[in-house]
């Protein structure tokens, strides 16, 4: 017979998939991480337990959940592990660091992302977004995702660094590296548990990759620091920065934050772009609301950030295309102690999901949830609906401290573009979203220009 207080403190975990005995759910997870999330969610419902022999998890599918974790008891919470990955690249900057000194960081940089600030880069965007159309012709066919990941990598470079960058291609190299090195990480158990100074070749690359990205800006860095001269962009912004004590950032971290604006700056616009080209190919009728929209306010001139609040059909777009394929599909978190969550206990060290493209495909907060229908953010719908049924920058304190930029260059690229040429899919193609560090087209994108 069970006793009593055997029986009180007998485990009590939600439903969940039944985990292989040794490999947990990566059998079922790692060949199709969205498909898993997304079937957890239909099958399991609000909370599921995901069960693994190395590390324990929690999948939270309903917005007051999340709030729970990213807003109420966030002090309970630190990144996942997952992100330590990248450690080597990203250093302590802001998308790794915790704690105070994460406080301090983020404290010094926010007024680098004022608003004000933020549209004197609106002419920097267009500007770059007109050079990449020189290149672009009638019945030429591009790799769209790979266009849209170079023009946003020399914005980010320009407006980080002013024209100091010579060697973009090469940072998109490194960058690309990074990413590939993190997805194959983060869904191969063997490669995840060997450490990275195991001299593999993936390791090795990765070293390198690193130590590159380190010969590139340690010396702009230096120079500048040493010139004193502001030259408008954020390193002589984060420069002049202080905090309380009146002490700046080192040089370290000046470059542990540059690759982190770096990779978190073009990464995510560039891919929210490539799928915005792909769903308006594929719905003609929202494409020429866009134009209309574009030929009453513009009229063929160059958009500028003062036309922003006249285009507001453009910038449903892009909320309907952050909606369907958000640039950051997932967000984990881990406990640092003991506590509950949704009334289930979560013991340090467990994990929690919550999925940004499970909870924008809830048809609880969205009619037909599968369809592009930028039509649907029209008055106040956002208002509307609980504030993590949709969260493309995520929310609470670690809200991305870019979110105005990505959205400003989102909406001024696809205005700039979309009035000069057409878009066509190039058929037969595979287009499987990539969960990498964003959310990418696996196999590129395909598509046809034309001039308009």
């Amino acid at each position: 017979m069970v006793s009593l207080s055997k029986a009180k403190i007998a485990p009590n975990y939600p439903p969940g998939p039944k985990p292989h005995w040794l490999l947990g759910i990566l059998p079922e997870y790692a060949p199709d991480p969205i498909g898993f999330v997304s079937r957890c969610a239909k099958d399991y419902g609000d909370i599921v337990y995901w069960k693994g022999s190395l590390f324990s998890a929690y999948q939270l599918n309903h917005p007051d959940y999340i709030e729970e974790v990213l807003v109420k008891k966030n002090s309970l919470f630190c990144k996942q592990q997952s992100l330590q990955i990248l450690r080597r690249m990203f250093g302590n900057g802001l998308l790794t660091s915790e704690g105070q000194f994460w406080q301090r960081q983020r404290r010094l940089m926010q007024p680098a992302f004022h608003r004000d600030r933020i549209f004197s880069y609106g002419e920097v965007m267009v500007d770059y977004t007109n050079r990449l159309l020189t290149n672009w012709s009638d019945g030429k066919v591009l790799d769209v995702d790979e266009e849209m990941m170079h023009v946003t990598l020399e914005i980010v470079a320009k407006t980080l660094f002013g024209a100091e960058v010579t060697d973009v291609e090469t940072i998109g190299k490194i960058m690309q590296v990074s990413v590939e090195y993190f997805e194959s990480r983060n869904t191969n158990l063997l490669l995840f548990m060997i450490p990275d100074w195991v001299p593999l070749p993936h390791n090795l690359r990765f070293q390198k990759a690193a130590k590159q990205f380190d010969e590139i800006i340690y010396p702009i860095i230096q120079q500048r620091r040493e010139s004193g001269e502001d030259k408008g962009d954020l390193l002589s912004m984060l420069l002049q920065m202080r905090d309380e004590d009146g002490n700046g950032m080192s040089d370290k971290q000046l470059r542990d934050e540059a690759v982190t604006l770096f990779i978190a700056g073009h990464e995510t616009t560039a891919s929210a772009l490539s799928w915005a080209w792909y769903l308006l190919s594929q719905h003609p009728e929202v494409e020429q609301k866009l134009l209309a929209e574009l030929q009453t306010v513009l009229g063929g001139r160059t958009p500028t950030f003062t036309d922003l609040p006249q285009l507001t059909y453009t910038d449903r777009v892009v909320m309907e295309v952050m909606r369907l394929y958000p640039s950051v599909w997932a967000t984990a978190r881990q406990a640092l102690q003991d506590c509950e969550i949704a009334g289930y206990p979560v013991r340090a060290g467990d994990n929690i999901i919550m999925s940004q493209w499970v909870m924008h495909r809830d048809p609880r907060y969205f009619d037909q949830p599968e369809v592009f229908n930028p039509d649907r953010w029209e008055g106040d719908f956002a208002k509307k609906i609980p504030y993590f049924a949709y969260f493309p920058f995520n929310g609470g304190p670690r809200i991305c401290i870019g979110q105005s930029f990505a959205k400003m260059e989102a909406v001024l690229l696809l205005a700039t573009i979309a009035q000069k040429f057409r878009l066509t899919l190039v058929p037969d193609q595979e287009i499987i979203p990539w969960t990498a560090f964003t959310l990418r087209p696996k196999y590129g994108l395909k598509m046809l220009l034309n001039q308009r």
